[in-house]
């Protein structure tokens, strides 16, 4: 591997061009015509223009970045996180066209992007699974049965994607029918994919996933868990590492599981398990597995000091894995914020923009990763995510403590952000408490839009 072409755009771009020269590898940027002046063009050793603004004839154009990457003699691809991270199809395309693809191969891919399936090799692993069909559903009378056999509330689920999407929850017998067409219809309009599975209702619950790292050669360790509770319209919001409160028990079972997930399909690269856990009994459930580096990476590197991304293009290279289980020592605690360019008092919608004025928090254990910078572009085509500021503390106390102050720092003019909002979650008692699941920001989100609105 000499030569890494960036299949992404934004912050994770430049975190891959940043860690391929941290190896001595070149990098090679593409991008929208929307993205002509952005950073990672400018970082990259050579830019390649993939077509207009839209994402899909631009960033989700498998063909033109085939060409991007042959055009500027890149031996290998890697697909950063979003747009087509998790396609099967794309990683198989690069493989196919004789380049390195920096990820899981492509058939363990196909496996978790079916969430059915992925559910079916988990419980073959013997890892903990919620209870529901064992598969997708043919219809709503047989999502109905299942209801019936494990009890309502059920979560009706799209079999062959994530993300949130294509998710519908039923605690009446007499709204399933509904509730079917609806999750099924939103299944085939977000994934081409309508097929649908029925699981229980876990709740209240708490998200935690666990990092593993697989070399494909049968060696996996994990990088203990991160708690993503935070969520709003199930996309994450706020992460940290260690999860807070969460039984040594419990830990430690996750982790197990996660290993044997890995282990079991024999995985390579970087991936993330992710588990719901009983808020009152800590007993956890199998959710999905994303087979990609993760938007919440950065809180696993500050405690553990390995970098992923370096891992990942380590392990794409053939390389077994360089660390041992007992060699993984987290330390302290990391918290990461999302920063989004997106108006709340508008319903969180997007604020497309040009940046005006950047002001960047600085001092010990602050990390932003971000592409940010007067002059620069906020397009309306794309994720609205500016940034993610990551802090690390000796304990959470700390951590918070240090989130506070840097995000107090952070000035962002030009554009709406979610930055106020922010601050006052990180001013919540309950959240100083670590005293929360998943339900509990979009109930504090709606209390405090309430209490903002006029009149």
């Amino acid at each position: 591997m000499r030569r890494v072409l960036v299949a992404n755009r934004g912050e994770i771009a430049l975190r891959i061009v940043r860690a391929a020269h941290d190896l001595g590898l070149e990098a090679v940027a593409v991008y929208s015509s929307a993205d002509a002046e952005a950073p990672h063009v400018r970082m990259a050793d050579e830019a390649v223009e993939i077509g207009p603004g839209p994402a899909g004839k631009s960033y989700l154009s498998i063909d033109a970045l085939l060409e991007a990457a042959r055009a500027s003699g890149a031996d290998a691809v890697h697909p950063g996180y979003g747009f087509l991270a998790e396609r099967a199809d794309f990683a198989q395309a690069v493989e196919e066209a004789g380049l390195t693809f920096i990820g899981p191969k492509p058939e363990h891919i196909a496996l978790m992007g079916d969430k059915a399936r992925a559910r079916a090799a988990a419980e073959d692993a013997g890892v903990p699974t919620i209870p529901g069909s064992h598969g997708a559903v043919a219809d709503a009378a047989e999502a109905a049965r299942v209801a019936q056999e494990i009890g309502l509330p059920v979560a009706l689920k799209a079999a062959g994607g994530g993300g949130g999407r294509g998710i519908r929850i039923v605690g009446e017998a007499g709204d399933l029918e509904a509730q079917y067409a609806l999750a099924s219809r939103e299944a085939a309009g977000a994934f081409d994919d309508a097929r649908v599975y029925v699981e229980r209702f876990v709740s209240p619950a708490r998200h935690v996933e666990v990092q593993v790292l697989g070399d494909g050669r049968g060696g996996c360790v994990h990088l203990y868990e991160r708690e993503c509770s935070l969520q709003r319209r199930r996309q994450k919001v706020v992460e940290e590492t260690p999860a807070p409160g969460l039984g040594e028990r419990a830990r430690k079972g996750l982790c197990r599981a996660a290993v044997a997930l890995c282990e079991a399909i024999d995985y390579r690269s970087a991936g993330t398990v992710e588990f719901l856990v009983d808020a009152a009994t800590e007993e956890f459930f199998f959710i999905e597995m994303n087979t990609r580096i993760q938007v919440e990476h950065p809180v696993t590197e500050l405690v553990t000091g390995i970098d992923l991304v370096a891992e990942q293009l380590r392990l794409a290279a053939g390389e077994p894995l360089r660390v041992a289980q007992d060699d993984v020592a987290p330390r302290g605690c990391a918290v990461e914020l999302r920063v989004n360019a997106e108006d709340p008092a508008k319903g969180f919608a997007p604020s497309p923009g040009t940046i005006e004025r950047v002001v960047l928090p600085t001092g010990p254990w602050v990390r932003l990763d971000t592409w940010l910078e007067p002059g620069g572009r906020v397009p309306p085509f794309y994720d609205s995510l500016l940034g993610k500021l990551v802090v690390w503390g000796h304990d959470r106390q700390a951590a918070v403590a240090r989130a506070r102050r840097a995000l107090h720092e952070l000035e962002v003019e030009g554009v709406k952000t979610t930055i106020p909002l922010l601050e006052r979650l990180l001013r919540e008692d309950w959240f100083a408490a670590g005293d929360f699941h998943t339900g509990t920001l979009e109930a504090w989100i709606e209390e405090a839009t309430k209490e903002a609105a006029p009149g």
